[in-house]
């Protein structure tokens, strides 16, 4: 006969606030090279012409936007 293995009780693993800004700062970091390089490729694309103060400035105030998106999102979902 086979013996059923106990399951470990459920405990919620909760990430503490600092680690989430490290985790929301590597993937906005990342999403920031993305977005300049797509930047690079899609604008001029649509005609506007694009410098790399352009697309640094750009991406720049999207990742600030994106940044503080995706920390305060895991800190609710943290809180579920």
């Amino acid at each position: 006969m086979m013996q059923s293995l106990k399951e470990a009780p459920s405990v919620p693993q909760k990430q503490s606030k600092s680690m989430s800004l490290v985790e929301a700062t590597t993937n906005v970091l990342i999403g920031y090279i993305i977005a300049t390089a797509a930047t690079y490729v899609i604008l001029p694309l649509h005609g506007y012409s694009v410098t790399t103060t352009d697309a640094l400035s750009i991406s720049l105030a999207f990742t600030a936007i994106s940044l503080a998106r995706s920390y305060l999102l895991r800190r609710v979902f943290n809180r579920l």
